[in-house]
């Protein structure tokens, strides 16, 4: 009784410390918003379960906001695939030599921290450039040796603390060939996307030299989903097959050689990008694209009010009224954007944020 009511001072004290500090706080709009949720749920009557898990899940962010915090401005890929194939597999062999090209360029890779292809990520990544994001399980799941017991080895607790940071800290998606958790992370991935909740990024499937994994994936999309009008024509756009390492980097490079990131202004879709367009180009774009747009069309922008104090305010931009339908169409319209600015100095380094 005596540890716990020192654990309860302790406890009191920081509190009323971070909320005397809270006015001064960068953030104190939102730890406040945190703070009243967490007040507002002690007053209700939930079970000891919802307190383990809000606990756990509070946990599980708090280290891993923590362990990425430092690489913030590095561009990261992530990379998905079976546990179960062996080191001498082509499967681990591909994902192996895409885990040392991609690092190559600057950009750093994040992986499951298990076997298979995920141990292969961090293998030709190396544990310098690379993340392992472990899961606990009964089997299957121990961490990898190329990144058991680096500071950017993390154990979580539940898959959906996971799969937030698997998405949150990603600039693109790498999917090798796998099992049930393999398509559905390719397939949440997409859905996430089309919706609008991630990205937009860049999502490469990739099979060893002459394999078929993705194609019959994709002709069971082809057939079943397109053919039934369940997804758009334009939506094969959002992610790019290929049994090529050099194919696959490149698709992720050349997605940021001057498209930066997007956000919404209200009810402006922002694109941020590295280098301006000349006048010319954006006539040009909305020629091409003006079927996405629902009202007036794209304008060149500099940062919108809201955006005042963000990291990107010095980029130019482009804003449109996008319909947030044609989400294909959108990632067209980035790749058409790229091919504009290619030759742009900024172009040089797609890995940074």
């Amino acid at each position: 009784m005596v540890a716990s009511g020192q654990g309860f001072e302790s406890l009191q004290a920081d509190v009323l410390d971070s909320i005397a500090r809270l006015p001064m706080l960068k953030h104190s709009e939102w730890i406040e918003r945190s703070l009243s949720t967490i007040v507002r749920m002690a007053g209700e009557d939930l079970d000891r379960l919802d307190w383990k898990i809000i606990s756990s899940s509070l946990r599980d962010m708090e280290k891993a906001f923590s362990m990425f915090y430092p690489y913030r401005h590095v561009r990261k890929i992530v990379m998905f695939g079976s546990a179960r194939v062996s080191p001498e597999s082509p499967e681990y062999q591909m994902a192996k030599d895409f885990g040392t090209a991609i690092t190559q360029q600057g950009f750093m890779v994040i992986t499951g921290g298990g076997g298979g292809i995920m141990q292969a990520g961090n293998e030709g990544a190396t544990a310098e450039r690379s993340f392992g994001l472990n899961i606990q399980l009964p089997f299957e799941q121990g961490s990898n040796p190329f990144i058991a017991g680096d500071r950017k080895a993390l154990n979580f607790k539940y898959f959906f603390t996971r799969k937030l940071f698997f998405l949150r800290e990603s600039d693109a998606l790498a999917l090798f060939p796998g099992g049930f958790g393999t398509l559905d992370e390719a397939f949440e991935c997409l859905t996430l996307t089309q919706t609008g909740k991630f990205g937009p990024a860049p999502l490469v499937l990739i099979d060893r030299p002459g394999g078929d994994y993705w194609h019959d994936w994709d002709a069971f999309v082809q057939k079943q989903l397109r053919g039934r009008g369940l997804i758009a024509a334009d939506d094969r756009s959002l992610y790019t097959i290929t049994d090529n390492v050099e194919v696959a980097c490149e698709a992720i490079a050349s997605f940021y050689l001057v498209y930066h990131s997007c956000r919404y202004v209200n009810e402006k879709l922002v694109i941020r990008l590295k280098s301006e367009l000349s006048d010319s180009s954006v006539e040009q774009l909305n020629a091409n694209f003006s079927d996405i747009v629902v009202t007036g069309k794209i304008e060149k922008s500099q940062a919108l009010t809201p955006e005042i104090g963000d990291e990107t305010f010095d980029l130019p931009r482009l804003t449109l009224h996008f319909n947030q339908r044609n989400v294909g169409r959108l990632y067209q319209l980035i790749a058409t954007i790229n091919q504009m600015g290619a030759a742009s100095p900024a172009a040089a380094h797609p890995e940074q944020k």
